[in-house]
């Protein structure tokens, strides 16, 4: 019976991208607005947060939302979490009501139409280039100074799907030591089970995501990097973990 799964997994992804591109399309001439400067931002991510609660709940997603402690509005913050899925980045911004600038792969910015508002709102990485990785930094570095959040997953990509939660780079430490910023880690249970970027996969169910409480990055230095990478990711990896073993 598996076989008449696949007409539905197909219909199930072209369904993703039209709810992805449809709100953009109704909201163009303001997200156009929103984008034109950046002291404007705060308007276009609460544009976004209602882009992605449209896409999770037309998916079929219920998502619930704990958190053992809320990020202060007045406040900047380094949110990471596991990367698995092409919602991860709508339950991020569904998640999390400070406004925060995704940095993220520049493979994104083909991506017709959403690509656009991506590549001008994001800061765009290529990983191969030790050029573009420093970019990053600056990019970041100001968008701090501006009060704005940074969001990046750490793993540094999508990793393979009988991975549980690949190995952290640095450069989410670095900038949140860098800065004396807090470190908010998250944890997503189940966007692989639901739309992982294995293409025939998917279905509609619930949608669960964890703010951990806050690491501190008062008084650390460049020298503590890898401890509070390895710090965060065993919180994560330990959370996913035992929901596995559940």
């Amino acid at each position: 019976m598996a076989i008449f799964k696949y007409p539905f997994w197909v219909i199930y992804r072209i369904w993703f991208y039209i709810l992805v591109a449809l709100p953009i399309i109704i909201m163009f001439p303001i997200l156009i607005i929103s984008i034109s400067r950046e002291q404007w931002y705060p308007l276009f991510f609460k544009l976004a947060r209602i882009w992605s609660k449209f896409i999770l709940i037309g998916m079929g997603f219920g998502y619930k939302i704990k958190r053992e402690e809320i990020p202060d509005p007045n406040k900047s913050y380094m949110f990471v979490a596991n990367h698995t899925s092409m919602a991860d980045i709508m339950l991020m911004l569904v998640a999390v009501k400070n406004p925060f600038v995704f940095v993220g792969k520049q493979e994104l910015a083909k991506i017709p139409l959403f690509g656009f508002f991506y590549k001008r709102t994001c800061i765009l990485v290529d990983r191969s280039s030790a050029k573009s990785r420093q970019a990053v930094f600056l990019r970041a570095q100001r968008r701090l100074k501006q009060g704005v959040s940074i969001c990046i997953f750490p793993e540094g990509g999508v990793p393979e799907e009988h991975i549980l939660l690949d190995s952290f780079k640095d450069g989410a430490f670095r900038l949140a030591i860098n800065h004396q910023i807090p470190v908010v880690p998250l944890t997503f249970y189940d966007n692989k089970k639901r739309f992982s970027y294995t293409f025939f996969s998917g279905s509609p169910g619930k949608m669960r995501a964890k703010i951990h409480k806050f690491i501190s990055t008062e008084g650390l230095t460049i020298q503590d990097t890898k401890s509070l990478n390895e710090q965060t990711r065993s919180l994560i990896f330990k959370e996913l973990n035992s929901t596995v073993k559940a």
